[in-house]
């Protein structure tokens, strides 16, 4: 009777181990969560009321609202550059703003700049530069100054004022601000050749090159974020946007054989004023014709 009681005591001790290490392994175990619970990628409904520069977006065209679709999309779910976007666009288009309304632009086209450069310092692999991406032919056409060391696709109030003469002139020969911001991507020629050979004259109708496609509604999408940001997912605080330091400026009509030392004048470095003045390309400024220069110089 004692050995059948021991042996009882023995198995059930053995048992409650047995029963104790696989408690504690599967404690160990970390838990394994499907993606959808802590995730979700919706779908999103199209405004009825998309338009750029007051012309309407035929929306209810299966063709067009797929392609305004795949912008906001690709816009929208593209969080890190989507929401570096919106911090500059409050950093540039309080500068924009004034220059457009001044030369009779839209303001709708500070979209425009934003799809074109990102509002950064860049040149496009096919030579495109400044904050409206001028090629430099262009530029030189419409008066800009270029060359080794000025370029002034990269003076933010000069550039402007050409984009919107450029933009002026073809809305005047199509017609319409939309077909003029698909011109200034392919061009007044192969969009007037294009609605020609396929008898349309809306952009909508017409059937264009791949990045031609997308370019506007690439526009739209970003107007349409940028300004309902909280809709789309995007949340943040006033502090975090990004601003433009305030500056003064000094006028120079001779020659600069070093802007660094220039700069230090000014109680600036180097660095911080070419921030401010992207259009100097190289540490010096030839000036040969005396020309009137204004230089932005940061208050410290």
């Amino acid at each position: 009777m004692n050995k059948s009681i021991r042996f009882l005591s023995i198995l059930t001790i053995v048992f409650v181990g047995i029963l104790f290490t696989n408690t504690i392994s599967k404690s160990n175990e970390p838990t394994i969560k499907n993606v959808a619970e802590s995730y979700e990628v919706k779908a999103l409904k199209l405004p009825n009321d998309l338009n750029l520069a007051g012309e309407r977006v035929p929306i209810e065209k299966p063709d067009i609202r797929e392609r305004m679709d795949r912008e906001l999309l690709v816009n929208t779910y593209w969080q890190s550059n989507g929401l570096l976007l919106i911090k500059r666009a409050n950093k540039y288009f309080p500068i924009l703003e004034p220059l457009l309304e001044k030369y009779g632009l839209p303001d709708d086209f500070k979209f425009l700049a934003l799809a074109e450069s990102g509002f950064i310092d860049e040149t496009s692999h096919v030579g495109a530069a400044g904050m409206w991406h001028f090629m430099k032919q262009t530029g030189k056409e419409y008066g800009l100054e270029i060359n080794s060391n000025v370029d002034e696709r990269y003076h933010i109030e000069k550039s402007t004022k050409v984009a919107a003469e450029y933009l002026k002139k073809s809305k005047e020969r199509f017609g319409s601000w939309t077909l003029a911001a698909a011109a200034y991507n392919a061009g007044n020629y192969g969009i007037s050749k294009r609605l020609d050979a396929q008898g349309v004259t809306s952009y909508y109708d017409a059937l264009l090159p791949d990045e031609t496609e997308r370019y506007v509604f690439r526009i739209l999408a970003l107007k349409e974020i940028i300004s309902n940001p909280k809709e789309y997912g995007f949340v943040f605080d006033q502090e975090d946007l990004y601003t433009l330091p305030e500056t003064y400026t000094v006028k120079v009509d001779t020659a600069i054989n070093n802007i660094a030392l220039f700069a230090k004048k000014f109680g600036v470095t180097y660095k911080e004023l070419k921030l401010h003045n992207s259009w100097l390309r190289e540490n010096k400024l030839n000036n040969r014709s005396r020309k009137l220069y204004e230089i932005k110089i940061p208050v410290k």
